[in-house]
């Protein structure tokens, strides 16, 4: 995909304005996903994801996990890492904007300034065709409170080229609801408004980049959000097809970002909603929570590419191996596939949590629904 001579790095920065440890668990997690389907090209990764355990599940299933792992368990390390691929001659693929500090533009398959410019909230409108835009306005901190008012209801997003630990959640906000500013209000100077709308089906449309610019499908998927409307992750396979129109608009808007420059994996977050509207809702370029699983179905499952399937975090504050050892028995009997994992026992992290990222498989979508539940719940997750 990426082509020869390229490592990748999936880790969100560590601003310098941030605590060590603030949003740690995660930023480490999101470098360990790529390991599942690296085969040969170089990952720099937390060493919480090279668990040895996990490592073994991964290549047991047949899975084409990475035989070029450069860990790193500190700060330190990372960048010396990040260094020593530059040193032998790798351009580095940042999922997310790094400091040119740390890796030049020079040596970035594509830079830090392309990468926030695509994945800040408030460039949508340049991307998308207005006919898929929802309404929505940039604010200030200042016009916040007129923009974003507790009587109607509303979306906040955080308008900003900047990672922030991978940390930017969306807010929802339903009206006359208590009004609890997320804590990104308090740090970033610009914000996204959005109207709020009633979604009918959600989708999450995979596309890729390879070395010849061209932007490609990989795949359709829809999403799984709570009560308040936050990710909780994907169905796969058997799902509702989007309109064509939509569909193509998302491989046009891909293809601004090829055109642009950028190169890898992408997935952008679109809705048909009660009344109709075909809507883009968010652009994330860059490998994400639906492409991994979507990757390895298609090395080892490839007959479950059209067949119900649903994605699964789970997530305890203890060893990897404990959590491995707990759903042992479901590993066992077949239809779960794991697909990532990520033990901060690993890493001088202080703070013990662990992570593993799954894929549940079936004929028949209530089945899968009712499995991924019973794993949620074993880990009260």
């Amino acid at each position: 995909m990426y082509g020869p001579g390229i490592a990748v790095c999936a880790r969100p920065e560590l601003a310098t304005t941030e605590p060590v440890n603030k949003h740690r668990h995660s930023r480490d997690v999101v470098s360990a996903r790529p390991i599942a389907v690296a085969a040969d090209t170089p990952v720099i990764c937390s060493a919480g994801g090279t668990d040895p355990d996990l490592l073994a599940h991964l290549r047991d299933s047949g899975l084409p996990v990475g035989t070029d792992l450069r860990e790193f368990r500190t700060e330190r390390e990372f960048a010396a890492r990040v260094a020593e691929a530059m040193s032998d001659g790798l351009l580095m693929s940042m999922e997310y904007p790094q400091p040119t500090t740390l890796c030049p533009d020079e040596r970035a398959l594509k830079s830090a300034q392309l990468v926030g410019y695509l994945n800040n909230k408030a460039s949508i409108t340049t991307l998308v065709d207005p006919r898929f835009q929802a309404h929505r306005s940039v604010v200030t901190r200042g016009q916040l409170a007129e923009a974003a008012p507790v009587e109607k209801s509303w979306v906040l997003k955080a308008a900003t080229n900047d990672a922030h630990g991978g940390s930017l959640d969306v807010y929802l906000h339903r009206a006359h609801e208590q009004l609890t500013l997320p804590a990104f209000t308090e740090v970033l100077t610009e914000f996204v408004v959005e109207e709020y709308l009633q979604i009918l089906r959600n989708w999450g449309l995979q596309f890729y980049v390879g070395a010849d610019a061209r932007a490609r499908l990989l795949a359709v998927t829809e999403q799984r959000v709570d009560a308040t409307g936050v990710y909780t992750g994907g169905r796969f396979g058997a799902v509702t097809t989007p309109p064509a129109e939509l569909l193509a608009e998302c491989l046009a808007i891909t293809q601004r970002a090829a055109d642009g420059g950028y190169r890898g994996l992408c997935s952008l977050d679109c809705a048909r909603t009660q009344d109709g509207r075909q809507v883009v809702l968010d652009l994330n370029f860059r490998i994400t929570s639906g492409s991994i699983p979507l990757l390895a179905m298609q090395s080892v499952r490839p007959d479950a590419l059209d067949r119900p399937a649903e994605s699964v975090k789970l997530t305890v504050d203890g060893a990897l191996t404990d959590l491995l050892a707990g759903i042992r028995p479901e590993l066992a009997a077949g239809g779960l596939l794991l697909v990532a994992g990520h033990d901060t026992g690993h890493t001088d992290n202080p703070i013990r949590q662990s992570t593993l990222q799954l894929l549940v498989l079936g004929d028949d979508p209530d089945e899968v629904a009712a499995r991924r539940r019973i794993l949620e719940e074993k880990t009260g997750r």
